[in-house]
């Protein structure tokens, strides 16, 4: 087997116009379309789609409350971290600097989908 590239992640949301608002809004993320019956939204990430995906309850695997990226999370590189946390604030949107130091923060969605945005 040979895997070439990643091609999308699905996450599970219980709100799926709250959620939009966040990744399209919030995030700024490119909606594209999507032949699927089943309520959700994809958005596109350069060559990879995050798939939102609708679901009556959304369970929550949260492990370590303390450092969020200790917890099962997507990442996206943004240009200046400092601009995305400032955005996130403006919004309302909970965050948290990396531990490492590095130039990189934790958000999470409406559904606590963790969120890393990481400079670079």
């Amino acid at each position: 087997m040979q895997i070439t590239h990643c091609l999308h992640a699905a996450l599970l949301v219980s709100d799926l116009e709250q959620s939009t608002h966040f990744y399209g809004s919030i995030l700024g993320l490119p909606q594209v379309d999507r032949a699927l019956k089943f309520p959700g939204v994809w958005y596109q990430v350069g060559s990879f789609q995050i798939h939102l995906i609708a679901a009556a309850t959304v369970p929550s695997d949260r492990i370590n409350e303390d450092k969020w990226g200790r917890n099962r999370h997507i990442a996206f590189s943004v240009a200046n971290v400092q601009a995305a946390q400032d955005c996130l604030l403006a919004h309302g949107c909970p965050i948290q600097t990396s531990a490492s130091g590095r130039a990189a923060l934790f958000t999470q969605d409406p559904d606590g989908n963790m969120i890393e945005l990481s400079q670079g």
